[in-house]
């Protein structure tokens, strides 16, 4: 892996120039572990456990993670038709959010750049007080502020994955 600068957000700022800047270092993160993989490294299996997760499974569920609470939980979009709500018949999960073995990586990082830019069309446009327009979970009612929080953790855990699947795959190392 390359070395490129990453940048924290400001040491004073406001709340939300905190919380976007925290989340988009994240999300430069997620980007920056998969610098340098071919297609087959990026959808290689290296966990027996979890086959899907793959580097580029990894990263189309986190484009569909932004997907869920921006437009589905916090605009209340229709769940309908996307792959991370889909179920089998007994409703059991598919985890067809993570399952892009025949998409390039370039286009499941594309898709991803995408999803991240839009959210934070969202968060630009929306007072963090604002609340959730989903009613089907409780989660899906929290203020703009709790999804952002949890948009953090998320990223940040499956930033994480990245960091021991890049290492298994070619011994890529790398923090920050």
């Amino acid at each position: 892996m390359t070395h490129s600068m990453r940048h924290r957000p400001p040491f004073v700022a406001d709340e939300r120039t905190q919380l976007v800047g925290w989340l988009d270092l994240q999300r430069e993160i997620v980007r920056w572990k998969c610098e340098g993989l071919t297609d087959e490294e990026a959808h290689r299996s290296v966990i027996p456990t979890s086959p899907l997760m793959t580097m580029a499974g990894i990263v189309s569920h986190l484009r569909w993670v932004e997907d869920t609470w921006f437009e589905v939980a916090f605009l209340g979009a229709d769940p309908v038709g996307r792959p991370q709500f889909e179920e089998g018949e007994n409703g059991e999960e598919l985890d067809l959010d993570w399952q892009v073995d025949e998409v390039p990586l370039a286009q499941v990082l594309a898709d991803y750049e995408q999803a991240c830019a839009r959210s934070n069309e969202i968060i630009a446009a929306h007072s963090l007080d604002d609340v959730g327009q989903q009613t089907a979970w409780p989660s899906g009612q929290s203020t703009l502020r709790w999804m952002l929080h949890h948009m953090l953790e998320e990223t940040a855990r499956h930033a994480g994955h990245l960091d021991l699947v890049r290492e298994l795959i070619d011994a890529g190392k790398g923090y920050y």
